[in-house]
């Protein structure tokens, strides 16, 4: 099936390749086309998120989109050369959603604004492929490093916060509930639901690079980042992220039980399952602070439930305006069509939830090919994991800390939209291609 899909896609691929053929003899003498080049932005991309602001990063993703694009252009490999892939199965469904989306933006009764968010969506889907091959190119743990650098640094500072306190820089916490006054911290992001987003791929990238990395500094520093930064996201007391955390580590653990399955009795991964549920169970049942923030997520008590139940009952009229391709992506399309449907007293900068998201901006359409899209990734990550534990690579490690590292993100993004901050959505993309470095594409048997 992805076969006959790809085909046309490839002829049109080679017809570009012959029109573009005369800037491919300029590569050779530039150093501006090579990997190191475009593997250096991506570092400086990664290395400095939680530290800029979001045009400013938006400056570098276009360097880095300009950089790849000129790369792409000057290419001399064919799409015969499987060497290193440039087409996998998560790329069809990545393309087809740009499409959708850029449909939506130009059928959208707000183009100028959709026209913002459509030009986001591209820089952040080109570098994806960019991080995807160059993960291919022998960059990943570099990458990798870079993030869990960054993240240790902006989690000591979160730390800081937390044991000096920190002021409040918006009314994060329902005064009238019990957890108001709580320090919650958010480093240097300015926002603790958005910290806790940043630091969800910690957890997995830092002990999966722990028990992969032979280098006993970086074992140090991979094991100190997962720590702090689980410690961290459950300071933020983000109730998202702590839902997140517990995704993240129970998806973790169990998919490590797995990959040692052969050599651990028949038992080990059911008695597993129902350890770390009851571990994360127990752990919210006796620390007191954390019991309160998430029994604050059940019920319409605390008034940040009840403001979320309200944007999510305009959002709906709103889908059902536009059901189909939607308004248009990007939150500046949002922020013009959303006051038509708003209730009163409850203005809005998102829909506070993902999959809502998807929806009001691309329609039914649009959530359906993204659907395709996580469908493929899970599917892809589960082929290589299989191969990989197959072979006893241990670098299929990495694909266990991506597969948790999303499953996190995506039950954060259930009930809040800082996934399409830069910060989060950049992670999104690294954990993605993570898994898309592992594609082998199947051998053709000539007749």
């Amino acid at each position: 099936m992805y076969s006959k899909l790809k085909l046309p896609f490839l002829h049109v691929y080679n017809k570009f390749l012959q029109l573009i053929s005369p800037l491919q003899a300029w590569r050779d003498g530039s150093r501006l086309l090579g990997a190191k080049f475009l593997g250096g932005l991506l570092v400086i991309l990664i290395a400095t998120l939680p530290f800029l602001e979001n045009a400013q990063t938006g400056v570098i993703g276009a360097a880095v989109a300009i950089a790849w694009l000129m790369m792409w252009l000057s290419d001399r490999r064919g799409v015969e050369d499987q060497s290193v892939p440039i087409w996998t199965p998560i790329h069809l469904p990545l393309i087809s959603y740009w499409a959708i989306a850029l449909i939506a933006t130009l059928l959208s009764s707000v183009r100028v604004a959709a026209m913002d968010g459509m030009v986001k969506l591209t820089i952040y889907m080109i570098a994806f492929v960019s991080l995807s091959r160059l993960m291919r190119l022998g960059w990943r743990s570099i990458l990798i490093a870079t993030y869990l650098i960054t993240a240790l640094v902006a989690s000591a500072y979160g730390v800081h916060q937390w044991y000096l306190g920190a002021p409040e820089l918006a009314t994060w916490t329902d005064p009238t509930s019990e957890s108001a006054g709580i320090t919650r911290v958010y480093s240097f992001l300015g926002n603790p639901n958005l910290f806790a987003g940043y630091l969800m791929p910690a957890l997995p990238l830092g002990i999966v690079a722990t028990i992969y990395w032979r280098n006993w500094g970086m074992k140090a520093l991979s094991a100190l980042t997962a720590v702090m930064g689980a410690f961290c996201i459950i300071q933020s007391q983000s109730r998202g992220g702590l839902m997140g955390l517990a995704a993240t580590a129970f998806t973790l653990v169990l998919l490590l039980v797995y990959w040692w399955g052969k050599r651990l009795p028949n038992w080990t991964l059911p008695a597993t399952f129902s350890g770390t549920a009851g571990a994360i169970a127990l752990g919210t049942i006796l620390v007191p602070t954390l019991r309160k923030r998430v029994g604050s997520i059940f019920g319409a008590e605390d008034s940040s439930n009840a403001f979320r139940v309200n944007v999510w009952q305009a959002v709906l009229n709103m889908i059902a305006a536009k059901p189909l391709l939607g308004i248009g992506p990007g939150n500046k399309a949002f922020n013009l069509v959303y006051p038509l449907y708003q209730r009163s007293g409850y203005s809005a900068l998102g829909t506070y939830s993902v999959p809502l998201e998807i929806t009001v901006e691309t329609g039914i359409i649009g959530v359906i090919c993204y659907g395709w899209l996580i469908f493929s990734i899970f599917r892809q990550a589960w082929i290589a994991l299989n191969r990989l534990r197959r072979d006893r690579d241990a670098s299929g490690l990495w694909v266990i800390a991506a597969i948790a590292t999303i499953a996190g993100m995506m039950t954060h993004g259930l009930v809040d939209t800082v996934w399409y901050r830069p910060q989060v959505q950049l992670l999104w993309w690294l954990a993605i291609a993570i898994i898309s470095s592992f594609y082998i594409a199947p051998i053709k048997i000539k007749q």
